[in-house]
């Protein structure tokens, strides 16, 4: 089959492995360009493929927590250059947008920001009109009903993060040992990028790929099936430290594990604090 230079400057935007071994890989996978991704690590041409949108446009994100921490929203609304997300007028579109999905509670849905009769529609057509740019709020995050949310923006509101807790009461929740949690998380969050709350929330066919990689790496080496086995299970270790929220290394201090920060806080807050879930926007980055 064909192989085209748009598809191997993509795969190689993602792996940074060589352009002909790019084409290599390929060719051999038929152009599917997750497994081609996959014949380069086996062979030690690229590293563990992650998490990254194309860069679309500019913007700014949103982001509101109720004053009981139950409820949390982020918004991101985009534009065509920086120059005119730098303004205040941008600036307030933002806050207006993400107040009416607030406004809206549980009818805030992916598609009120596109709904030309919902009250975020018009609001984004006057802005386009008054900045001669291409304006639009592409994407929402809701969390609500569940535990206490925090929130952190970053960048000035080019990077957003809603971290949900379970397991603190009410009365924790309002302490400022839970807030500068809350707050920490959603750093870590920010900065590392992690994909998943818990290692029960991988899908198995994530982890059965990264061993294929693993065994692969392996071949020819001779060594014992049970001893191949062992180190299979310790380079999952390392991809659950890159991935798991819990398992990361702290930002604060990288000898000391997400999940320990936590316990830390458990201590001080009583009850069992724990992620249920995360959402990180970043401007212009697929979801």
């Amino acid at each position: 089959m064909t192989i085209t230079a748009e598809q191997v400057k993509a795969l190689r935007d993602r792996t940074g492995a060589g352009m002909m071994d790019c084409k290599t890989a390929l060719i051999e996978a038929s152009g599917d360009m997750e497994a081609a991704i996959d014949i380069l690590r086996k062979k030690g041409l690229a590293q563990a493929a992650k998490r990254a949108g194309r860069t679309a446009s500019e913007g700014l994100i949103g982001c509101h927590v109720s004053a009981d921490g139950r409820t949390g929203v982020m918004v991101e609304v985009n534009c065509e250059t920086d120059f005119v997300a730098k303004t205040d007028d941008f600036k307030a579109l933002v806050a207006e947008v993400t107040g009416l999905v607030v406004a809206a509670g549980d009818a805030a849905t992916p598609a009120l920001l596109v709904d030309p009769a919902g009250p975020v529609a018009p609001r984004i057509t006057a802005a386009a009109a008054k900045t001669g740019e291409h304006v639009i709020a592409s994407r929402m995050v809701r969390f609500a009903g569940g535990g206490q949310v925090g929130s952190y923006l970053h960048l000035g509101g080019k990077i957003g993060v809603l971290v949900e807790f379970a397991g603190v009461a009410p009365e924790a929740a309002s302490r400022e040992e839970f807030r500068t949690l809350a707050k920490e998380v959603a750093m870590q969050v920010a900065a590392a990028s992690p994909l998943y709350a818990r290692r029960e929330d991988i899908p198995a066919e994530a982890i059965e790929r990264e061993k294929a990689v693993y065994r692969g790496q392996l071949e020819g080496s001779k060594k014992p099936a049970n001893v191949i086995e062992k180190i299979i299970e310790g380079k999952l270790g390392s991809f659950y430290e890159q991935v798991v929220l819990p398992d990361q290394a702290s930002i604060r201090d990288p000898k000391v594990a997400v999940r320990q920060v936590i316990a830390t806080a458990a201590k001080a807050l009583g009850g069992d604090p724990r992620v249920v879930r995360f959402a990180r926007l970043r401007v212009g980055e697929s979801a």
